[in-house]
């Protein structure tokens, strides 16, 4: 093997290059080249490669992308979302989405806990002790040291990645079934 090539293999993927990998898996499973099961599993794979070799051996039995008037097959139905940016743009959305999911269940218990203490107090014409202190002071600490390890860890973009990819499974899973198990045959 050729030094340099040898040097890239060892250097270390970019998140870029990982989604680059599941863009072209994407269009190999589109183009029939991979099933519905590996191209899951390449994708995983891609998603938790850490350089270039392992990402180069997720496409070495693939052929080269064809530009659509080169291709034998005929084109594929167009997909509800652009394929471009689908995953590339999971900079701006993902993390507050990911941190209503951890705090929305919090601030609706909270909300329901500081009703009752108010209505109880309202009913018994004086103000009680706050009991809901402790429902909201203990979960509050755990969540805020969950959401401060999350980000720090990256927990956004993974659970967007994981969304994104059940996504993708449950649209080529419905392909399949409007094409039938014989697939796309050639344009006539």
């Amino acid at each position: 093997m050729l030094a340099g090539m040898d040097g890239r293999d060892r250097m270390r993927a970019a998140d870029a290059d990982r989604e680059m990998v599941a863009d072209r898996l994407r269009a190999a499973l589109g183009e029939g080249r991979l099933d519905l099961h590996e191209y899951d599993e390449r994708v995983q794979r891609a998603y938790a490669a850490r350089t270039y070799a392992e990402l180069d051996a997720l496409l070495t039995d693939l052929p080269p992308v064809a530009p659509p008037e080169h291709s034998a097959l005929r084109p594929a139905a167009a997909p509800a979302e652009p394929p471009v940016g689908r995953l590339g743009s999971l900079g701006r959305g993902h993390v507050g989405r990911w941190l209503a999911e951890v705090w929305l269940p919090y601030v609706r218990v909270v909300a329901i806990v500081v009703t009752i203490w108010g209505v109880t107090s309202l009913l018994s014409q004086e103000l009680q002790y706050f009991w809901p202190v402790w429902v909201a002071g203990p979960w509050g600490a755990v969540l805020l040291l969950r959401t401060v390890g999350g980000l720090a860890g990256g927990e956004p973009r993974r659970q967007a990645i994981e969304r994104e990819r059940r996504r993708e499974r449950k649209r080529a899973k419905r392909e399949l079934r409007t094409e039938g198990p014989e697939g796309p045959g050639p344009t006539t």
